[in-house]
């Protein structure tokens, strides 16, 4: 069973998730707002959206029911993501390493991974900021949404309502690791091309050669194979 609300603005939707799980007995509760002030990316970033233009949407899940590693679960988050706007763009949508979503080389969604204890129950809270609607973005920003990037609009309230059902069908069943990662570096940006990467405040050219089960991302550089983790290497484009 599902349940997804709506708050017409709010700071963060997966700071405010919280109230909502106080009441419900689901096993997957959603909200949801195209109103969010003070919305957080990854390892502290701000994520940014223009009110009305986009949606923010967190989807709470008891982790007890995930058996996956943390890695392995945030890869998955973005594989479901990245499929259901696949099918919603008609276009081929990519995964920036760790959990970014590109769509014709510009990031179209954040995404937010959070484990907490709420009433006594251990949850994943999934958050994700995608752009939708908004036309315009800093000149210096990789940033996009659906619109500028494929030229249609799309109905926000559609939006969060399918993809709620998208995201909880996809979490009942969740594939063996190996398909997972197998998948994700399937689908992975830049993966086997030639980029620059900026490493200990300098700049490498460097070839992507996979992600693995530890959450570390594999690089080629011009001195051998190397891997990182999240911040310690900026992927340029």
């Amino acid at each position: 069973m599902s349940q997804l609300f709506y708050l017409k603005e709010c700071s963060s939707t997966n700071d405010e998730i919280s109230k909502f799980l106080l009441y419900e007995n689901s096993d997957f509760i959603g909200l949801h707002t195209f109103n969010q002030t003070k919305g957080r990316g990854q390892y502290g970033n701000v994520w940014t959206q223009t009110a009305g233009k986009n949606l923010a949407y967190t989807l709470a899940v008891k982790s007890q029911n995930i058996l996956c590693s943390d890695f392995i679960f945030n890869y998955y988050t973005a594989i479901i993501i990245r499929d259901f706007l696949a099918k919603l763009a008609d276009h081929d949508v990519k995964i920036k390493w760790p959990n970014d979503i590109i769509l014709k080389g510009k990031k179209i969604v954040g995404i937010l991974i959070e484990k907490k204890k709420i009433n006594q129950n251990n949850y994943f809270i999934i958050g994700a900021g995608i752009n939708i609607l908004q036309e315009k973005f800093d000149e210096i920003s990789n940033a996009g949404s659906l619109l500028t990037q494929t030229g249609q609009l799309f109905d926000l309230e559609d939006a969060a309502a399918n993809l709620h059902e998208y995201v909880s069908e996809r979490l009942k069943n969740i594939p063996p690791d190996q398909e997972i990662l197998d998948t994700f570096n399937k689908h992975l940006f830049r993966k086997d091309e030639i980029s620059v990467f900026e490493i200990e405040k300098e700049r490498q050219n460097g070839i992507i050669r996979n992600a693995d089960e530890k959450g570390e991302l594999w690089i080629e550089l011009e001195n051998g194979l190397r891997s990182f983790y999240h911040k310690e290497v900026k992927l340029l484009y």
